[in-house]
C-alpha cells in the first residue's frame, strides 16, 4: 500500500469502478488528497437488490446520501421507499436553487448539476402527519410483529400465536385491536374456558398479561395504526406517467414516543411485499429499494424469533427484485448475519472520541476489503459530503475502496413547504382509497352481538373499552385485568392520579401437555425456527389442522392473497 504511486492508485480505482450497463452515480474519488474527476465512483442499477449500509456519525450526511441516490433511482424508473425520521425528504417535490458554492462542488466532481423535482408519494402511519393514512388489519401484522410491539416475552409471544390460530381456526377476523381484545376476553371467560384448555400452551394468566399489554398499547393512541381499509404494499411499486419512479415518503413525526411501532411497522412492509412478489431472479434494474433510516431501531431488544425473521427476509427478498439499505451510525448497530448481506457499503466519517468509538472504529475498518488508504486515518478525517466507499461490481466482486466526494441532491435539502405537502397529499390517486377509515363486521362484533360502528375520517370505529372510551376506562379496564384475571392487586395508581407504571413482567411459562412425539416434532421443529418458539408448541398442542389452516409467512404475517 505504502508503495504505490497516486498514478497507481487512480488507475486501481479506475479500473475497478469501470462499469458495465445503467448505475448510480455516487461521486468522484478523493486520492492522497486530492479530488480526481476522472475517477468517477459507481453503483450498478442491476446491483441494488444486493442490499447496502449507509453508515456514519450524526451530521456526517447519511441523509443527503440517500436523498441523493433516491433521485437517481426515481429517474432510472425504480420506485423507492423512504422512512422521513426528520421530515427533510420532503424536499424531493421541490427543485433545488443553484449557488456558487454548489456550482463549485459539482463542477469539481464532475455533475451536471440541474435543479429538479420529483415524483412523490406522502404516508403517515394511521393519518399521523400530513400523508395519506397507512393501516394494517391485525390478522395481516401477524403474531410476532406485535409481540415485538408489546415487548412481550418469549412465553407470552407463543400464546398470542395460540390466540392468532383460535382466531383464523373460527372465523373470528382481527382487524383492529378490539377484535383482539375482544377474543382474549372471550377465552378468559366463563364462556370461553373449555376454548381455552384445548390451547394447551395458553394459560389464563398469561392470557391476562397479553390483554393488559394491549390496553396500554390502546392508551397510548396505538388503535389508529390497525384497521381497515388495509394499505395494499404492491401501491409501492408505481411509477410515474412520465417513466420515473414514484418516491414514497412515510412521514413520522412521533418517532421519538413510538420507536418500536416504526420500526415494527417497516418490517410488516417488508414482509408483506415478500409474501406477495413472485420470484424475479436477477434483472436489469430492481423493482423497489427501501431506505430504512435509523437502522438501530430494528434490532434494540428483538427477540431472538424477531432477528431470524429480519435474517430470513433480507437474504430471500432480494431474489423478488426488492433492495434495502440501512441507514445507521456504525455497522455494529447491525446483527452479523444481516450485516454479512449487504455488498453495498457507503461509510461516512466516524468519531473516535471515547474508547467505545475508538472500538467502534477498529471494527468498521474490519469489515473492508484490503485497500490503498488507511482507512482509521480516512474515517476519522473524511468532511461532510465524503464517505469511504465499495460496491459490488457488474461481475459480483468488490470494488476497490474508493474516499468519495458525494454528489449533490438536484431537489431541496430539507423539508417542502407544508402547503406543497398538504397539497400533494389531496390530489394523490390513494387518498380516495385509503383515506377514511372503516370498521367492518369482525371478531369484536360476533363475540360481543354489537353492530358495526359507523365509518370514521380517521381511525377504526368503536371504542377500545367499555364506557366512552376516554383514558379513564382504558386505565379501569386495566386494572379488572390485573385483579380478576390475574389474581393480583392491581399495580396501576388509583383513579385521578397521572402517572402510568410499568407494566410487570410476565407470568411463568404454564405447564404444555407431553409431546405425542413422531410427525408433529418434525413439524414443530421445522417451522419454530421461522415463526419462533411458540409455534413448536402450537404445533404439539393442536395437532395436523395447523399445516391446514394456519398458514402464515416469516413474521408470522398473513399475506393478502390469504386474506381473500
Amino acid at each position: 500500500m505504502a508503495n504505490k504511486t497516486t498514478a497507481e492508485k487512480l488507475a486501481t480505482i479506475q479500473k475497478g469502478y469501470a462499469l458495465d450497463g445503467a448505475t448510480i452515480e455516487l461521486g468522484a474519488a478523493i486520492i492522497d488528497g486530492e479530488l480526481h474527476k476522472n475517477a468517477p465512483v459507481r453503483l450498478p442499477l442491476a446491483m441494488m437488490n444486493r442490499h447496502g449500509l449507509v453508515a456514519g456519525a450524526t451530521g456526517t450526511g447519511k441523509t443527503v446520501t440517500l436523498h441523493m441516490m433516491a433521485e437517481q433511482l426515481s429517474t432510472a424508473g425504480v420506485p423507492v421507499f423512504l422512512a422521513d425520521i426528520k421530515g427533510d425528504l420532503s424536499g424531493l417535490a421541490t427543485a433545488a436553487t443553484g449557488s456558487a458554492k454548489l456550482t463549485a462542488r459539482t463542477e469539481g466532481i464532475g455533475q451536471a448539476w440541474q435543479g429538479k423535482t420529483f415524483p412523490v408519494e406522502f404516508l403517515a402511519l394511521g393519518g399521523d402527519g400530513n400523508g395519506v393514512p397507512v393501516r394494517a388489519t391485525v390478522s395481516s401484522f401477524g403474531p410476532i410483529l406485535l409481540s415485538r410491539i408489546m415487548e412481550l416475552n418469549d412465553t407470552q409471544e407463543s400464546s398470542l400465536q395460540l390466540v392468532f390460530y383460535f382466531a383464523d381456526k373460527n372465523g373470528l377476523e382481527l382487524i383492529d385491536l378490539k377484535d383482539l381484545r375482544a377474543v382474549i376476553q372471550f377465552l378468559t371467560s366463563a364462556k370461553g374456558k373449555d376454548q381455552l384448555e384445548e390451547l394447551g400452551g395458553l394459560s389464563k394468566a398469561t392470557a391476562g398479561v397479553i390483554l393488559r399489554e394491549l390496553v396500554n398499547l390502546e392508551a397510548q393512541g396505538l388503535e389508529k395504526f390497525f384497521g381497515e381499509p388495509e394499505f395494499d404494499t404492491a401501491e409501492l411499486l408505481r411509477t410515474a406517467p412520465d417513466g420515473r419512479g414514484v418516491v414514497t415518503c412515510l412521514e413520522l413525526p412521533t418517532l421519538q414516543t413510538k420507536p418500536m411501532l416504526f420500526s415494527t411497522f417497516l418490517m410488516w412492509l417488508l414482509a408483506d411485499l415478500f409474501e406477495d412478489l413472485p420470484e424475479a431472479g436477477d434483472l436489469d434494474k430492481p423493482k423497489l429499494v427501501f431506505f430504512l433510516d435509523e437502522a438501530h431501531l430494528l434490532f434494540n431488544g428483538a427477540s431472538k424469533a424477531f432477528l431470524e425473521a429480519i435474517t430470513t427476509t433480507v437474504r430471500l427478498i432480494r431474489s423478488k427484485g426488492v433492495g434495502i439499505f440501512f441507514v445507521t451510525q456504525t455497522p455494529k448497530d447491525v446483527p452479523a448475519d444481516v450485516l454479512g448481506q449487504l455488498a453495498n457499503r457507503v461509510q461516512h466519517a466516524l468519531r473516535a472520541f471515547t474508547p467505545e468509538d475508538a472500538k467502534a472504529l477498529k471494527a468498521t475498518v474490519s469489515t473492508f476489503p484490503v485497500s490503498d488508504y488507511d482507512l482509521e486515518e480516512t474515517l476519522t478525517s473524511a468532511g461532510i459530503g465524503e464517505a469511504v466507499v465499495t460496491v459490488m461490481n457488474d461481475r459480483g466482486a468488490p470494488t476497490p475502496v474508493a474516499l468519495t466526494r458525494l454528489r449533490a441532491p438536484e431537489s431541496v435539502m430539507g423539508p417542502s413547504d407544508d402547503a406543497l405537502v398538504r397539497s400533494t397529499v389531496a390530489g394523490s390517486a390513494l387518498l380516495p382509497k385509503y383515506g377514511t377509515a372503516v370498521d367492518n363486521h369482525s371478531a369484536y362484533e360476533k363475540l360481543t352481538g354489537k353492530a358495526a360502528a359507523p365509518t370514521g375520517s380517521a381511525v377504526p370505529g368503536g371504542p377500545p373499552v367499555p364506557g366512552s372510551g376516554d383514558a379513564a376506562d382504558v386505565d379501569a379496564e386495566a386494572r379488572r385485568i390485573e385483579e380478576e384475571i390475574l389474581g393480583q392487586p392491581s399495580s396501576r395508581p388509583a383513579p385521578g392520579r397521572n402517572t402510568v407504571p410499568r407494566t410487570p413482567a410476565g407470568a411463568p411459562r404454564s405447564s404444555r401437555p407431553e409431546s405425542g412425539g413422531g410427525m408433529m416434532d418434525d413439524l414443530g421443529g421445522a417451522l419454530g425456527g421461522a415463526l419462533g418458539g411458540g409455534l413448536k408448541s402450537m404445533a404439539r398442542s393442536i395437532g395436523t389442522q395447523l399445516g391446514r389452516e394456519l398458514l402464515r409467512g416469516v413474521f408470522g404475517t398473513s399475506s393478502r392473497r390469504r386474506r381473500r
